[in-house]
C-alpha cells in the first residue's frame, strides 16, 4: 500500500462536515517542535504539504488533509510549550481535549510522535494515559531516531518501550525516511 495522493482540506477549530462524510480519520499528536510537520510531510512524500517552522506551537487548529481520497490525516496542535498567551495555550489544549475525547468523533488511528533522542516526556505519558483511558487505537512514533547513536539505540528504544507500554512502537526519521514503511502500513490498514 502506499499514499498516492495527499491534499490540505481545511484547518478545524470546532465541529465541522469534515467530522461527519463518513471518511476515517488518522490523528496526529505530539509535543510542539517534536516533528509532526516533518513526519507527515514525509509519509505523504511532499516536502511543504504541511509548514514546517522552529517555533513551538505554530499549529493553531486542527489540519485536515485528505490521503488517496479514501482517509483523513488531522493534524492536531501540539501540547507542552507554545508560543502564545496562557489564554491561546489553553484554547489549544481545550481543541485537541474537544476531538479527541468530547466531540463523539472516533478517530481510526492516533498516531502519537514522541522524541526518540529525549524519550517520552511527562506530558506525552499524560497524553498517553489519556489516549488509553478512552480506549483510542494507538501507535507510537518515534521521531529523530537518526539523532541517537548507534551504541545508544537499543538502550533508548527499550526506555521508550518501557515507558509506553504494550504499544506499538515505530523507530522513525522523518529526515531519513527511517521506518516510513512501518508506518505507512499502520496507517494505511
Amino acid at each position: 500500500m502506499k499514499i498516492t495522493s495527499a491534499k490540505f482540506i481545511k484547518g478545524i477549530v470546532g465541529r465541522d462536515k469534515v467530522l461527519e462524510d463518513g471518511l476515517p480519520h488518522i490523528a496526529i499528536i505530539g509535543r510542539s517542535n517534536v516533528g509532526k510537520s516533518s513526519t507527515i510531510n514525509s509519509l505523504v512524500k511532499q516536502k511543504d504539504l504541511v509548514r514546517v517552522s522552529s517555533f513551538p506551537g505554530r499549529t493553531r487548529q486542527i489540519n485536515i488533509f485528505l490521503i488517496n481520497k479514501s482517509f483523513y490525516l488531522a493534524d492536531l496542535p501540539g501540547y507542552g510549550f507554545s508560543v502564545g498567551s496562557k489564554d491561546d495555550q489553553l484554547r489549544l489544549h481545550e481543541l485537541i481535549n474537544w476531538y479527541l475525547f468530547l466531540s463523539g468523533f472516533e478517530q481510526k488511528l492516533v498516531v502519537l510522535i514522541i522524541d526518540a533522542f529525549i524519550g517520552p516526556t511527562d506530558k506525552d505519558v499524560e497524553i498517553l494515559r489519556a489516549l488509553e483511558e478512552h480506549n483510542k487505537n494507538i501507535i507510537i512514533a518515534a521521531n529523530k531516531i537518526d539523532k541517537i547513536k548507534k551504541s545508544g539505540y537499543q538502550n533508548q528504544m527499550e526506555k521508550i518501550r518501557d515507558m509506553v507500554g504494550n504499544h506499538k512502537v515505530i523507530p522513525y526519521s522523518a529526515k531519513t525516511k527511517i521506518g516510513l514503511e512501518d508506518m505507512v502500513k499502520e496507517i494505511m490498514t
